[in-house]
């Protein structure tokens, strides 16, 4: 499977929480499995971290990273057909990260790791 990672998906993950269930745990450990953390998410990481709302043990810049890696997890960049299919997204979601996370996984057919019930109104494949 392809999965895409919400970024509160990642965040959990690397911190270990309990929020996250054991299979969503399983799919991403599992190595036919293909997982991927978008630019997006990144932005949104950092964007957080800059306005004091999401504290990190490193500098965004070395944790993503490091994380990313230690994940096994593969960087999904921001490609010009996913930014543009947004046009053609309905503002079922006003998180502007969330409805850009959809756009890729619409575009790639990449499933989206996520606990957000608003991003599953979407026509994405959504799991948790």
């Amino acid at each position: 499977m392809r999965f895409l990672l919400d970024t509160c998906t990642f965040l959990w993950i690397v911190a270990g929480a309990a929020e996250v269930p054991q299979r969503v745990r399983e799919w991403c450990a599992e190595p036919a499995n293909e997982v991927y953390l978008s630019a997006v998410s990144v932005w949104e990481i950092v964007v957080k971290h800059r306005l004091g709302r999401l504290p990190l043990p490193a500098p965004p810049e070395r944790f993503v990273l490091d994380e990313r890696e230690a994940l096994g997890s593969s960087a999904l960049p921001l490609d010009e057909e996913s930014a543009l299919h947004l046009v053609r997204l309905p503002l079922l979601h006003r998180d502007p990260f969330d409805r850009m996370l959809v756009c890729p996984a619409l575009v790639h057919g990449l499933t989206i790791l996520t606990p957000d019930p608003l991003v599953a109104q979407y026509p994405a494949r959504v799991l948790w």
